[in-house]
C-alpha cells in the first residue's frame, strides 16, 4: 500500500493451474487478461452484471464461471489472485480491501499504486515466457514495458537474440518455409526463426532474398536456381540435396516463395524426405496469390462486385495436352481469377476465355514482383492483355488479376449492388 509505494515489485510466476481465481468486471480489461488465466489452468470465476461478447463466449464455452451481479463481501473467500477490473469504483475498493485483509495478490485495473499486485507486460516465444514491469514504482510506464517486451520477444523470435552459450542446437531435418511474396517482412515469425537457426538454405529465386544478407557466414546457402527461362534446378537435384544435408545432421531450411504448397511442389519434397525417414516440418507462407494484389491496391474479393475467387497454374497454355485446367468452366465464373506463373501464357490464356465466353472487355491486371520496391501495374482487358505484356516488357514474377475487382477503388470502379 502506501508506505511500499517507494520500492520496487518483486517479479514472481504465480502457478494458477486448478486454483480459485476472481475477476471483477467484465469489461474490455478483463476480455485481455482472462485467455492469459484460462491458458495457466485457473479456476476462473467472474463476478459482474455484463459483459463484453467475447467474455461472455469464454462463459458459455465453459472456460469461466460467470455470476452476474455485482461484487459482494466475500466473493474472494478462498481466492489465491483477484483481478478488479470493474468500472464501479466503490466496488473495486471493497474489493480490493477483501483482498487486503484475505492475504489475496490483488491487480487494480483503475489505481495500480494501491494494488498488491501488478500486472506485467509479456509475450511468449519458444517456450520461454518474458514478463517485463517498470522498476521505478513513481513512474511506472506500461508503454515503455510494453516496448521493451516486444522488443525482446521480436529478438527471440526472429533469432537476433540468444544466450551465446544457451542457444538451443536446431534439431537435424528439413522445414519446408514459406517465404511470403517477396517483401522479406512478410516472412512468418516462425520461417524467419527457423532461417536464423539453419545449418544449410537452399533458396528459391522467388524467395525472399535479402534475408539471405542477415546469416551468419557459417551457413551454406544453395541457389536452387529456378529461373524462368533460364538455368535451372532439376526437382530430383532439390530433393537429393535436401535429403543429403538432412543426413549429415544438419538443420536445413528449403527457403520457397509464397506458401511452400502453393504451386511451390512443396508436398514432392516433403515425399521424397518421408521415404527417407527424414523429419519435415512445413511451415506455410504468405501466398503471392492474395498478397501480391493486395499490395497493388486490388482486393480479391469484394462486397458487391466478387463473392469467390480462383487461382490458377498458367505455366501450361490452354492448348496443352498436359493441362488440368478446365478453362471453358472458368469463364463461365463471375469471381475472380488470379493467374501465377502465366506471363508467357497470358496471350492465349486470354483467348481461351474468351472463346468460352469472357467479355474481352474484362479487367485485367498484371503486377510485377509484387510487394518489393520493384513492383509495377500494368492494366489492361482481355482483348488486349496479350499484346500489353509484351509492350511493357512485363516479366516473372508477376500475378496476374481478372475480373471487375481489377476497377475497385479507381473512378471506374462498378459500384456495390449490396
Amino acid at each position: 500500500m502506501a508506505e511500499h509505494a517507494d520500492h520496487p515489485a518483486y517479479p514472481v510466476g504465480l502457478r494458477l493451474s486448478g486454483r480459485r481465481v476472481v475477476v471483477v468486471g467484465g469489461g474490455q480489461v478483463a476480455q485481455r487478461r482472462l485467455p492469459a488465466l484460462i491458458a495457466a489452468g485457473a479456476d476462473i470465476t467472474l463476478v459482474s452484471p455484463s459483459a463484453t461478447p467475447s467474455v461472455e463466449a469464454m462463459a458459455d464455452a465453459g472456460e469461466i464461471r460467470w455470476e452476474r451481479r455485482r461484487y459482494e463481501d466475500g466473493d474472494l473467500t478462498d481466492t489465491w489472485y483477484a483481478l478488479i477490473a470493474s468500472d464501479d469504483a466503490a466496488a473495486n475498493d471493497a474489493a480490493s480491501a477483501e483482498a487486503e485483509r484475505t492475504r489475496t495478490w490483488c491487480v487494480r485495473s483503475d489505481n495500480a499504486d494501491v494494488a498488491t499486485a501488478w500486472t506485467p507486460a509479456t509475450g511468449r516465444s519458444e517456450g520461454v515466457t518474458v514478463a517485463v514491469l517498470s522498476t521505478d514504482a513513481q513512474g511506472r510506464d506500461p508503454r515503455h514495458s510494453a516496448a521493451v517486451r516486444d522488443a525482446i520477444v521480436e529478438g527471440l523470435r526472429d533469432g537476433t537474440l540468444a544466450a551465446p552459450h544457451h542457444r538451443t542446437r536446431p534439431t537435424p531435418g528439413v522445414s519446408l518455409v514459406g517465404g511470403g511474396p517477396g517483401d522479406p517482412d512478410l516472412i512468418t515469425v516462425r520461417g524467419r526463426r527457423l532461417l536464423a537457426e539453419a545449418d544449410v538454405v537452399i533458396a528459391d529465386r522467388l524467395g525472399p532474398r535479402d534475408l539471405l544478407d542477415e546469416l551468419p557466414p557459417h551457413v551454406e546457402v544453395i541457389d536452387a536456381a529456378k529461373i524462368p527461362y533460364g538455368r535451372f534446378m532439376a526437382q530430383e537435384a532439390i530433393n537429393q540435396a535436401l535429403i543429403e544435408h538432412a543426413k549429415a545432421g544438419k538443420a536445413v531450411v528449403r527457403l520457397k516463395g509464397g506458401d511452400p504448397f502453393v504451386f511451390g511442389r512443396g508436398m514432392e519434397e516433403a515425399q521424397a524426405l518421408a521415404a527417407e525417414g527424414i523429419p519435415c516440418t512445413v511451415v506455410p507462407g504468405i501466398s503471392s496469390s492474395i498478397s501480391v494484389p493486395g499490395a497493388a491496391g486490388i482486393p480479391v474479393t469484394h462486397r458487391g462486385v466478387a463473392h469467390e475467387f480462383t487461382v490458377v497454374s498458367g505455366h501450361v497454355a490452354p492448348d496443352d495436352e498436359r493441362s488440368l485446367v478446365d478453362w471453358a468452366a472458368l469463364a463461365q465464373l463471375r469471381g475472380t481469377l488470379v493467374l501465377l506463373m502465366a506471363v508467357d501464357k497470358i496471350g492465349a490464356i486470354a483467348k481461351a476465355l474468351i472463346a468460352h465466353g469472357k467479355s474481352p472487355d474484362t479487367l485485367v491486371a498484371l503486377v510485377q514482383e509484387g510487394t518489393t520496391a520493384s513492383q509495377r501495374r500494368v492494366d489492361a482487358t482481355l482483348a488486349t492483355v496479350g499484346e500489353r505484356a509484351v509492350a511493357e516488357e512485363v516479366r516473372p514474377p508477376a500475378v496476374i488479376v481478372i475480373g471487375d475487382v481489377v476497377a475497385v477503388g479507381t473512378d471506374t470502379a462498378p459500384h456495390p449492388a449490396e
